[in-house]
């Protein structure tokens, strides 16, 4: 019932920048958490950065300082804007939103269907 869409992946050269956006749609009642996690051929899916509600942020270390995540609530929309990018970033990124359909059960995780960010000189 919800779906998540990613936009914004590319190629980009080391040091550049790049902004991803994700929207959600569908029986959407509210959503607390959205974000970003990433995975690279051979590794784990891992985190990358998540906003909740009350718009506290968490980032992995190893993007601290270089990424940005942010939210139009208006829109049901996830941004993420990466900056000084290196090699280590490249992977597919999943958007991630943990939505309530209704006031009467719980919410449920939903995922993205990936966006490929490649980084290359």
């Amino acid at each position: 019932q919800v779906q998540l869409v990613e936009s914004g992946g590319g190629l980009v050269q080391p040091g550049g920048s790049l902004r991803l956006s994700c929207a959600a749609s569908g029986r959407v009642f509210s959503i607390d958490t959205m974000g970003w996690y990433r995975q690279a051929p051979g590794k784990e899916r891992e985190l990358v950065a998540v906003v909740r509600s009350g718009s506290i942020t968490n980032y992995a270390d190893s993007v601290k300082g270089r990424y940005t995540i942010s939210r139009d609530n208006t829109k049901n929309t996830v941004y993420l804007q990466m900056n000084s990018l290196e090699s280590e970033d490249a992977a597919v990124y999943y958007c991630y939103a943990n939505v309530r359909i209704s006031s009467y059960r719980s919410s449920d995780n939903n995922w993205g269907q990936g966006t490929r960010v490649t980084v290359s000189s």
